[in-house]
């Protein structure tokens, strides 16, 4: 492989929390050196690139990525998905376990696991059921699943309700050192819920569930942390209500670690509006309130993770009525200029940013990527953030369309993503 050296480069490192003009060299898919200035040193062997001052940060790691294989594949396929990431500057992608038939056993894990090998140009991690078939009942076979390559187990949005089976699947997970994804919510209080309790679901006439539903929730995953020990990280935390008892257990030493979504940083309940739904996700968008108490909490770390909850949808399973439509929203290409949409806010820096999509899941998943430090894989970004465009959702590389951000004005644009140090998408 050809030596890469990226000059006059504003190189965005997480780790280090800095943003300042640099140069980078790559060579056999790792990075080899890096430092200030624009021109770098002679490289005559190398390939030289000029980044002309725009950004080069480490790639985007997004874990919670519903790819629809097998099972659903006219919504999604890993190549689409793929080409997509790639598009998006996501340079390693976790699926989720939620597909028909569920990816539980080995067996199904090592087909995906295949599919995505010869379909897809960026990374692609495997995670795994907790419960066979995501039906809360009996823990799946943990270590022969960890043995095929998962990376993390999780029922995705199916609580585990009966705390036996949980706190046992946490006790096992535990004795193999595996992740367990946990969704924080009270199922009772939540299921059916189209919208967050408050005045504008009531005058909407939608059924909707309190902000306490996720705090409950969270609260027993808390308690049964205390008690089994475990690695765990919620995929999403939403509220402002859920917040203290987070800090708590993470002042009180407990393994835990926590995401959210670019939906719930980025819109509010009120975008629902006449009831539109591809603003409908799970859980569903909250007040203003909690989306700054949240946009605060990522800032600060105590949320330590931003992920796309990518999760595809035809058309017909959106085009019903806002209660009876299916959620999700596609947001592998929306990722990162959505999160664009906080940085021009002055809300959260690019090294905070980078530091939620792509350090930090790097280092929950036990992964080397998500830094521009030397030995480091060269998977990284160069984007423009302050292009503007409307975006169109027919122009997305995703098989579904179902954006929330159709037709919005947004500003920054990947114009090449890297794995390895290989070039898989270039912008025209």
């Amino acid at each position: 492989m050809t030596p890469v050296l990226f000059s006059n480069a504003r190189l965005i490192d997480p780790e280090a929390g800095t943003d300042a003009v640099g140069w980078l060299n790559v060579s056999d898919g790792r990075i080899v050196a890096r430092g200030d200035g624009a021109q770098g040193p002679d490289a005559p062997d190398a390939e030289r690139i000029d980044c002309h001052g725009k950004c080069l940060a480490p790639g985007i790691v997004d874990i919670g990525v519903k790819v629809c294989e097998p099972g659903e594949r006219h919504k999604e396929s890993y190549k689409s998905a793929g080409l997509a990431a790639a598009a998006g500057g996501v340079t390693t992608i976790v699926t989720r376990p939620d597909t028909a038939p569920v990816i539980d056993t080995p067996e199904t894990l090592e087909f995906v696991t295949r599919r995505a090998q010869a379909d897809t140009p960026v990374n692609v991690l495997p995670m795994a059921a907790l419960t066979k078939g995501r039906e809360g009942r009996e823990m799946t076979e943990i270590g022969f699943l960890l043995d095929a390559g998962a990376v993390a187990f999780t029922d995705c949005d199916h609580v585990v309700t009966n705390t036996k089976v949980f706190s046992r699947a946490l006790t096992y997970a535990r004795s193999c050192g595996a992740l367990v994804i946990a969704h924080p919510q009270e199922p009772g209080l939540s299921n059916g819920a189209a919208a967050t309790s408050g005045k504008f679901a009531a005058l909407r006439g939608l059924a909707s569930v309190s902000p306490m539903a996720e705090r409950m929730g969270l609260d027993r995953d808390i308690a049964l942390l205390e008690m089994t020990g475990a690695k765990y990280h919620a995929d999403q935390i939403t509220t402002a209500r859920a917040l203290p008892a987070l800090e708590r257990a993470k002042r009180n030493g407990l393994d835990i670690t926590a995401g959210t979504s670019i939906h719930h940083l980025t819109l509010n309940e009120l975008d629902v509006a006449d009831y539109r739904t591809f603003f409908k996700v799970k859980p569903p968008l909250r007040s203003e309130d909690d989306r700054q108490a949240v946009i605060e909490a990522v800032r600060t770390g105590l949320i330590d993770t931003i992920s796309s909850m990518h999760t595809p949808q035809d058309e017909e399973s959106k085009r019903l009525p806002f209660e009876e439509a299916a959620s999700g929203a596609v947001a592998l290409e929306t990722l990162l200029p959505a999160a664009l949409r906080l940085y021009h806010a002055e809300q959260l820096d690019l090294p905070t940013l980078f530091r939620a999509m792509a350090l930090n899941p790097a280092k929950r998943l036990g992964l080397e990527s998500g830094r521009l430090t030397e030995s480091a894989p060269a998977d990284l970004v160069l984007f423009d953030p302050d292009v503007p465009f409307v975006l169109d959702r027919f122009t997305l590389k995703s098989k579904s369309q179902n954006t929330p951000f159709d037709g919005q004005r947004m500003q920054g644009r990947v114009l090449a993503t890297y794995v390895g140090g290989t070039p898989v998408y270039r912008r025209d």
